[in-house]
């Protein structure tokens, strides 16, 4: 393993749509990394009475307003921090093989930032 890289635990999270599909998330172990500056981690959280603040002014101004969910956010932007996996069964021939993440992953403590700096190079 490159120098530098730490070993991080992940764990698969398993749900089940409302309309019946199936939905698999490898999620990583980030609450193991080492904390990162404060400039780098994001939430892109937003309270409901901004919400409904940003709405009235939209109305005020007769402004149309869009909103759009990604789903697999995090999957966008790279990674800085230096971690890898240990592949376990669910990986096939694969299991046993060290993979370093080098995409942004649910669980990794800087992912949010990272998918808003990919976000802002695009629009």
């Amino acid at each position: 393993m490159p120098e530098g890289y730490q070993l991080i635990p992940y764990h698969i999270v398993f749900d089940c749509k409302f309309d019946f599909r199936r939905k698999a998330r490898l999620v990583a172990g980030g609450n193991f990394t080492e904390a990162p500056p404060p400039e780098n981690i994001y939430s892109g959280v937003v309270g409901m009475e901004t919400i409904r603040y940003c709405m009235q002014v939209a109305a005020m101004n007769n402004l149309q307003v869009c909103a759009a969910d990604v789903g697999n956010a995090f999957l966008y932007g790279k990674t800085r921090e230096k971690v890898y996996v240990i592949a376990g069964p669910e990986f096939g021939d694969d299991a046993g093989k060290r993979m370093i993440i080098d995409k942004g992953l649910h669980g990794l403590r800087t992912s949010g930032a990272r998918f808003h700096e990919h976000l802002s190079a695009k629009l």
